[in-house]
């Protein structure tokens, strides 16, 4: 191709000197100036730049344009890739974040559920402590109750042989006397 320039370069420039075309002339009257030679120069040396500019522009830059397009490529695969991991990384952050939520509302339930029982319990032993004391109370209720019918009941025989002895005017303190006056007091007792 540089050959074929080069030939039409020293074609072109011996035919500017030495070409004359009548229809030429009439162009160059209407306005129109072509030279056939130059013209014929100037293809020639498009034909040898051509390769020169082709090897040292148009490759390089070739080269340099792909290599380009080829970063831009990657960086857009790369940048594809991380929204891929940034979305699983979401999915899962997401799915983590359900599961630690549903595992806090089951332990905070759990907790209801042993403070609920936990009062439960508490209300039913001081349910059982009080009904304990209650008992124990009519126990000893029942126990004085029945202290303080002796002591009435000794007053009672007491006042009674203190009385018949006044009536009578002897010592009428003796056990048996005693024991007659308290199983009368039984007897009232239990008809009453």
């Amino acid at each position: 191709m540089a050959f074929g320039g080069i030939i039409l370069m020293v074609l072109g420039t011996y035919g500017s000197v030495n070409w004359h075309f009548s229809f030429i002339e009439s162009l160059n009257k209407m306005g129109l100036p072509i030279e056939p030679g130059k013209t014929v120069a100037t293809i020639g040396v498009m034909l040898i730049l051509l390769p020169v500019l082709r090897y040292f522009f148009i490759g390089p830059l070739q080269e340099v344009i792909d290599h380009r397009n080829h970063e831009l490529e990657s960086t857009f695969a790369e940048a594809e890739n991380l929204r891929g991991e940034m979305k699983k990384m979401r999915s899962d952050f997401e799915a983590r974040l359900a599961e630690t939520e549903a595992t806090a509302r089951e332990q905070i339930q759990n907790q209801i559920r042993e403070a609920q029982n936990l009062r439960q319990q508490l209300m039913n032993e001081a349910a059982e402590r009080a009904d304990t004391m209650v008992r124990q109370a009519q126990m000893e209720i029942e126990q004085e109750k029945l202290n303080a019918l002796m002591v009435i009941r000794s007053h009672v025989v007491d006042l009674t042989l203190a009385a018949a002895e006044k009536v009578i005017g002897e010592n009428m303190d003796t056990d048996k006397n005693r024991r007659l006056i308290n199983e009368y007091i039984e007897t009232l007792e239990v008809s009453a």
